[in-house]
């Protein structure tokens, strides 16, 4: 029996009870969940590696200002290549263990060839991804009266960081590789506070002002020019259940947000509901109905009203 103690008399503890029950512990949960257990020996994908892929892309999209220090004109494409070239070998990588986790059927090959389509889509993607990143930073720009320069925007707002891994992580998921994306969004969630699913469909010249808080679910549907605030939920209203009470996954249940929308902080929409085109949802309201376009919705407003006396007549 190994035993280990921290220098204070009477203090120790069993570490090889331990590994024994921790041990015990895995084999339960692998029994339950076979796949895991079959694939765990191989590996699965590393938010480390994924977060140093992404911070590669991050630099390949926008080379002067996401890049490193040493990047110019001069050398920009070179730098791009390069670093292309090694993030899109180390995302393949990742792609190979999240194919092989969920393929217990494939063989090595299928996983190679699956892995080699999704990174020649992905990297085809690139040029188009950038594209609509620089909408969403104009719309950033065009939106803060405290911006001064599309370059600021980049450099330091935190919605722009999590709008980039968040259009990275769309369209990893779309072409089957959901673990990898899911890591990516919660890669931006925690170093913004911006809660955006991978499978959440979001149209150009996109903005979140301040962002912190803002939650956006699986299945919303955002579509051009809409700006939200902080704390802004796009959630579920209800979570429809099988016969034996498990959850059904992915049926739409978050809501639709047309062209042209601002959602003022606090607000809540929850359920598959439609917000026209056009409209303004004000602060903290909870809406779970859907409205039709141009709609302008605010919270009841409080009302004071002056009390008249009360006059008392006496009988003479």
């Amino acid at each position: 029996m190994t035993e280990e103690t921290d220098g204070s008399e009477g203090i120790y503890w069993n570490v090889d009870t331990i590994v024994g029950e921790l041990r015990d512990a895995r084999e339960a949960w692998r029994s339950a969940h076979s796949r895991n257990a079959e694939y765990g020996a191989v590996g699965f994908p590393s938010r480390l590696a994924l977060e140093k892929v992404v911070a590669a892309l991050c630099g390949v999209l926008f080379p002067l200002r996401l890049g490193p220090s040493f990047v110019r004109h001069h050398n920009e494409d070179a730098y791009v290549a390069e670093t292309l070239q090694t993030a899109l070998s180390r995302l393949y990588g990742q792609l190979r263990l999240e194919l092989g986790y969920v393929s217990e059927d494939a063989g090595p090959h299928d996983v190679d060839d699956e892995a080699a389509r999704i990174i020649r889509y992905f990297s085809a993607a690139l040029p188009r991804l950038r594209r609509l990143l620089d909408t969403d930073v104009e719309a950033a720009y065009a939106g803060d009266p405290a911006a001064r320069s599309v370059d600021e925007v980049l450099l330091c707002y935190p919605c722009v960081l999590a709008i980039i891994h968040h259009r990275i992580a769309h369209l990893l998921h779309r072409q089957g590789a959901p673990l990898i994306a899911r890591i990516i969004s919660e890669i931006a969630n925690s170093r913004t506070g911006i809660d955006i699913h991978p499978g959440a469909l979001i149209g150009h010249s996109f903005f979140i002002d301040h962002g912190t808080g803002v939650v956006i679910g699986e299945t919303a549907v955002i579509c051009d020019r809409v700006r939200l605030y902080q704390a802004v939920t796009l959630g579920a209203r209800s979570f429809p259940a099988d016969a034996d009470g498990a959850l059904k996954k992915g049926l739409p249940r978050h809501p639709i947000v047309e062209d042209d929308v601002v959602i003022y902080a606090g607000a809540t929409l929850l359920g598959r509901i439609t917000i026209g085109a056009g409209s303004v949802i004000g602060g903290n309201v909870w809406l779970t109905d859907s409205i039709p376009p141009g709609s302008d919705v605010r919270q009841a407003e409080a009302r004071t009203h002056t009390a008249v006396p009360k006059v008392r007549h006496v009988a003479s």
